[in-house]
């Protein structure tokens, strides 16, 4: 595969990770599924192809 095409493979997956995590926050917090005044968040990256990558991160959304 050429540069080119796994960059933009690689933005395909990234813009869908994104949409859909962001509209499953949203619902959480509309629907008040959210306990007290933050959101604590945790996006796990894997491949069972490449068992080494594991990729964490961490955030913590303010909710007032």
């Amino acid at each position: 595969m050429d540069e080119d095409r796994l960059n933009m493979a690689i933005r395909k997956f990234l813009k869908e990770v994104g949409v859909t995590s962001q509209r499953e926050i949203e619902r959480i917090v509309r629907e008040g599924a959210a306990q007290g005044g933050a959101l604590r968040l945790r996006m796990t990256l894997t491949s069972q192809d490449a068992p080494t990558l594991r990729h964490l991160v961490d955030t913590t959304i303010d909710l007032h």
